[in-house]
């Protein structure tokens, strides 16, 4: 069997056109932050960690509960509202904008992805496109959302999903990928 030549050229990879949205320094300075005193604060140094993340340009509304171990790859990119839950382990890959709505919950070990690359750009491509988490969505445990997706109001996605399309409002998925199970609430609930 002949074997494939490789057009891939990872070595002429650039993303110089890709915006960070700040400097170097500054990137750096949020990593350390991110590694030392948000990592090592106490278990419910909510307030703390939430005053970090706004010192860093993150939106994080009243209320919220972001756990220590979660991680904020470029937290001037994400927005978070009042009363909403960030899991242990949760990971916020924010190549771009990730807006989570009020009284959201991302449970521990999920991964909100932001960026990929064009599988057919012989230079592998960055591709960026943001994530919404609209009001009362939750994101179960070890679920991986894809970018430019759109958890709608009150939605749920169950444990070990992975997300692929925007999930329409009060309904909940599952699976890899993730596909419609059943209405979260019925319609005389939401009243």
């Amino acid at each position: 069997m002949k074997r494939a030549k490789s057009i891939i050229k990872l070595s002429n990879y650039n993303q110089d056109d890709y915006d960070r949205g700040k400097n170097g320094f500054f990137i750096l300075l949020w990593w350390v932050v991110q590694g030392t005193i948000f990592r090592f604060s106490l278990h419910n140094a909510y307030n703390w960690r939430a005053k970090i993340l706004r010192v860093f340009g993150g939106t994080v509304g009243q209320d919220t509960k972001i756990r220590a171990s979660s991680k904020f790859h470029y937290p001037w990119k994400v927005s978070i509202g009042d009363g909403s839950w960030i899991g242990d382990n949760v990971q916020l890959y924010s190549l771009d904008r990730i807006q989570i709505g009020a009284n959201c919950v991302v449970s521990q070990e999920s991964y909100l992805c932001t960026g990929s690359h064009n599988i057919k750009d012989p230079h592998f491509g960055l591709i960026t496109k943001p994530i919404i988490l609209k009001d009362g969505a939750w994101v179960a445990s070890d679920v991986f959302v894809h970018p430019g997706v759109t958890v709608n109001e009150m939605a749920v996605i169950a444990a070990r999903s992975t997300v692929t399309r925007d999930v329409p409002a009060n309904e909940v998925h599952a699976g890899s990928p993730a596909k419609y199970i059943k209405k979260r609430f019925e319609e005389d609930e939401l009243l």
